[in-house]
């Protein structure tokens, strides 16, 4: 599979990448089909192993190798990654005070944004997880970036790697879309719809990610570290919270230690 990747342009890999995320986000939100309802636990432990995922993904993917990159600069070796981290969070945390949205599991009165009520809750839960996968498609379309770059401290294995830990988060967000829909009274294919919408920005983001690096090579440290603090914010701010909603925190504690496990494995082992 890299073999074959290596023959494609850049935009194409990431393009790649981001469908076959969209795709887990659809296979997420596709078990409407099946049941109206979800065991919470596996819900909570599904969504606390996503937060692994995107955790160890924010480090050994996109904040390690902006942190090798940096040191060959005049900058510390800190500085890029610790600037570019900070406004990566500060962006999402910007753009959630902006756009009205409400996070799976609460009720309308506690959406945010401005003029949340102005929106029907279909419309709000959607761009939740919409507006928290632009930073999984920017991750994405910033790794093969910097491939195409020639950075040595970047891989296409690792690339590769890391759109495969991002799929497989994506998972629970559809899940997390769909079946609140259901259970309020929406149709399945409608609850499918709006799930696996959540997941069309990822390839949007992704190549502008790429346009961005390949064309400013050197904020190329910046952008790992930005795509970095956006992703952990979204851990912080909604994946973790949301997993402790219905009381099982230590279920979802563990399963993110496993998915922080899993992604790592991945990450070292084929990057």
């Amino acid at each position: 599979m890299i073999e074959f990747f290596a023959t494609l342009s850049p935009v194409t890999q990431a393009l790649i990448g981001t469908l076959f995320t969209w795709g887990m986000t659809a296979l997420g939100a596709s078990l409407v089909f099946t049941t109206k309802t979800m065991n919470e636990k596996l819900l909570d432990g599904m969504l606390g192993f996503a937060g692994g995922v995107m955790i160890a993904a924010s480090f050994w993917s996109l904040l390690s190798p902006a942190i090798a990159m940096a040191e060959e600069d005049a900058l510390p070796a800190w500085l890029p990654a610790a600037i570019g981290f900070f406004l990566g969070a500060l962006f999402l945390w910007i753009i959630d005070k902006i756009i009205p949205h409400l996070h799976p599991n609460l009720s309308i009165k506690d959406a945010e944004g401005i003029n949340p009520e102005k929106r029907r809750r279909s419309t709000l839960l959607v761009l939740a997880i919409t507006l928290h996968n632009i930073p999984e498609g920017l991750a994405i379309g910033i790794a093969f970036g910097a491939v195409a770059a020639g950075f040595p401290e970047a891989s296409l294995a690792a690339a590769v790697t890391l759109a495969i830990g991002i799929g497989i988060q994506n998972f629970p967000e559809g899940t997390a879309v769909s079946m609140p829909l259901r259970r309020e009274g929406m149709s399945r294919r409608k609850s499918f719809m709006y799930g696996q919408f959540s997941g069309m920005v990822e390839p949007i983001s992704a190549v502008i990610g790429v346009l961005a690096v390949t064309v400013m090579e050197p904020l190329l440290p910046f952008a790992l570290s930005f795509a970095a603090g956006a992703m952990i914010f979204v851990v912080v701010e909604e994946v973790i919270p949301s997993s402790h909603e219905n009381g099982n925190k230590d279920l979802a504690s563990m399963s993110l230690i496993i998915g922080f496990i899993v992604m790592m494995i991945l990450d070292v082992a084929l990057g």
